[in-house]
């Protein structure tokens, strides 16, 4: 972590104990037969994809969860995406981050599907450099931080799933954090992350 380490600790620690509560809480929302499907696992957080200069910069990976919903028919315009609300905790106390979006689904073969998916999240994570530019305090920031220009991003996502038995599937998941010059300006680094999910549909 670049400085606070003791603070973000405790931050973490309540981020993920109410990533906890909500998950418990899952099969009590799905009663109501509004969710579709719920997700949770681990991704490898700030990976190298394309542009590796900012890549592993920061630690740890994240706990990842999300909920997803059922597809409503004013939807079906644009070939019914499925809603959902996502959270991802960084174990290390660096940049955290949740939201929304949509999900589309294409099935290609028997129990593969690929699912494209776009959303909008907030993150902690640091916008800009905390002393001013050409200050020699942000060098060592500067090689463990990820500086995003924004404090909302848009969430692109590629998932590829497979389902298994009754209920249950997995899933390879793979998202990039970025304001796109559309939400902020000037800095940009952005975020890609990799990981692996468990999945449950209900009613399956």
């Amino acid at each position: 972590m670049a400085y606070g380490e003791t603070v973000m600790k405790g931050i973490l620690m309540r981020r993920i104990s109410l990533l906890t509560a909500a998950l418990a809480a899952l099969p009590m929302v799905a009663t109501a037969q509004i969710v579709d499907e719920v997700r949770a696992g681990v991704t490898a957080h700030n990976v190298c994809i394309a542009n590796c200069d900012n890549a592993n910069k920061e630690d740890g990976p994240n706990i990842n969860g999300e909920i997803v919903f059922h597809s409503p028919e004013f939807l079906r315009l644009i070939w019914s995406p499925r809603p959902y609300v996502m959270g991802s905790v960084n174990t290390a106390g660096d940049t955290s981050f949740g939201g929304a979006g949509l999900h589309w689904n294409w099935d290609f073969a028997q129990g593969w599907s690929l699912e494209p998916g776009v959303g909008y999240v907030v993150h902690d994570g640091e916008l800009t450099f905390p002393y001013p530019q050409g200050d020699p305090r942000n060098d060592p920031i500067s090689e463990s931080t990820v500086f995003f220009g924004s404090r909302d991003l848009f969430r692109t996502s590629l998932s590829l799933n497979k389902d298994l038995a009754g209920p249950w599937g997995v899933q390879l998941m793979y998202e990039h954090l970025s304001h796109g010059q559309i939400l902020g300006n000037g800095r940009n680094q952005g975020l890609d992350n990799i990981g692996v999910r468990v999945r449950y549909a209900f009613g399956e």
